[in-house]
């Protein structure tokens, strides 16, 4: 069997920063395990299969998966994936053109819009797929010996650290600077130990900044997905531009931040994000950027 594959990185304008992504186009003859194994192979942060859709009317069916694990929705996966059907204009014979896409997920339906530079496809914004969810409270003493960091580094006025979901859920934890933020380092053993007895396992950290360009920035640490840190995590940001929203004491309002990542490992990122919160409830989150191509090969199985 012979597979096309393109790789990008997504959230950048430039080759070699950001956050890189495989793509596999026309992966219908695979199985999950064959799909596990070339995610594993890719050794990316993720790697997505592009599959027929279930209704024609949509783009495809995505398949995204870590070198660990199956994952039901994630962000810069998607605005990856969009970028590189729009730029081949078609799927599964069917034209990618004008300014839409639509992608069927474990998660549900991801709504894409393409950006463009005139005809360049230069990125693109996604809807997540499900509304806000907040769930439990991690406890902050936890998060500091997780992610190396004293309990009093941790900023609780607006929240504890959480479970929040738009689709995937990520522990979210803010902090009270950049430098405690640059400091933080993984420690994996008590990932191991401690967090993996939560039902989630990825944890997000971020800081606000007052930057002419840059409201936030933040760090995303899975070793358990064998992901020691993902230099951007669109799944993680929709969900935290979402809970800022939710903690904003006006019932509407529309919330937008620029969000850095990946700094700390050369590869810096920036996500562009907005939430829309209505009569109280956060009621749509996005996530978008840029993308860049780096490869296309084949790969071949026995």
């Amino acid at each position: 069997m012979r597979l096309q594959f393109e790789t990008v990185d997504v959230f950048t304008a430039e080759q070699f920063s950001g956050n890189p992504l495989a793509v596999v186009l026309n992966a219908e003859g695979l199985s999950t395990a064959q799909m596990q194994a070339i995610a594993a192979e890719f050794n990316l942060s993720e790697t997505t299969f592009v599959l027929p859709p279930k209704d024609p009317a949509h783009t495809a069916a995505v398949r995204i998966f870590t070198p660990k694990g199956e994952m039901p929705f994630a962000g810069h996966p998607n605005v990856g994936t969009a970028y590189v059907l729009a730029r081949a204009g078609t799927s599964y014979g069917r034209p990618v053109a004008g300014g839409r896409a639509m992608f069927e997920e474990q998660a549900g339906l991801v709504p894409v819009e393409i950006l463009r530079d005139g005809t360049a496809v230069t990125g693109a914004r996604l809807a997540a797929p499900q509304r806000l969810s907040i769930g439990a409270e991690i406890p902050a003493e936890l998060i500091a010996a997780a992610c190396g960091i004293a309990v009093d580094d941790i900023e609780t006025r607006s929240h504890r650290p959480l479970i929040a979901s738009c689709g995937a859920a990520f522990i979210l934890a803010e902090l009270k600077s950049r430098a405690v933020l640059q400091a933080a380092i993984a420690h994996a053993d008590v990932f191991r130990r401690e967090v993996a007895k939560h039902p989630v396992t990825s944890v997000h950290l971020y800081t606000q900044v007052d930057e002419p360009a840059l409201d936030i920035q933040t760090r995303m640490f899975a070793p358990q997905h064998n992901i020691p840190e993902d230099p951007a995590t669109g799944a993680a940001n929709v969900a935290l531009i979402g809970l800022l929203a939710q903690l904003q004491p006006e019932p509407n309002l529309t919330l937008t931040r620029r969000i850095a990542q990946g700094v700390e490992m050369g590869r810096p990122s920036l996500l562009h994000a907005e939430a829309t919160k209505q009569d109280g409830a956060v009621t749509a989150t996005f996530i978008g950027g840029s993308c860049v191509p780096v490869m296309t090969g084949t790969i071949e199985l026995n």
